[in-house]
């Protein structure tokens, strides 16, 4: 797969190519460029599906209008730099069945792995947060059995707190998780 580009693809650009893509590759857009993931191991899939599974029980339980999403849906930074999270919740109706991004999400998660440490706790920490409507970026990982929870507080400043045991706070939208529950 040649994915390198002359010029720098805007969101728009990257999900239109990502859309004639006969195989399936996980990638990003960083700074215009598509970026291949690396493949997972299964402790970060583990993670990812219970993420999934603890926050969508979470926000079922509430009875409001949201959506929990899995990787493969894409979060637009800014014009030229998109990326796929493990795990993230939105406010609000429905997406169209066809849409290929969530422009507005509340709560964005990512599984920590060997290849992505360092983008996980530094460029996306700063991305998602450029983001409005985000007010919780959780980083996980499997291998220590801990939670990152960096929140966004009524004066827009970020405060982090490593969690191992206890309950995760989320509010908005108003729900609370078991660390454990978070791991396999």
């Amino acid at each position: 797969m040649n994915i390198a580009s002359r010029h720098a693809l805007t969101v728009d650009d990257y999900l239109a190519w990502a859309e004639t893509q006969a195989e399936a590759k996980r990638t990003e857009l960083i700074s215009g460029q598509i970026v291949p993931m690396s493949p997972e191991l299964v402790a970060h899939d583990r993670a990812k599906g219970s993420i999934y599974l603890a926050l969508r029980r979470a926000i079922e339980s509430l009875d409001i209008e949201a959506e929990v999403f899995t990787t493969g849906i894409t979060i637009p930074i800014e014009s030229h730099t998109a990326y796929e999270p493990d795990a993230s919740v939105r406010l609000g109706p429905r997406l169209p069945a066809r849409d290929m991004k969530v422009p507005d999400p509340i709560n964005v998660v990512e599984v920590l792995s060997p290849t992505s440490v360092h983008m996980d706790t530094s460029a996306k920490l700063i991305g998602y947060f450029k983001l409005p409507s985000v007010q919780h970026y959780l980083v996980l990982d499997p291998e220590a059995r801990t939670v990152t929870h960096h929140t966004r507080g009524a004066d827009d400043r970020i405060s982090s707190q490593l969690l191992s045991a206890g309950r995760l706070r989320l509010d908005p939208p108003g729900i609370a998780i078991d660390i454990a529950d978070l791991f396999d």
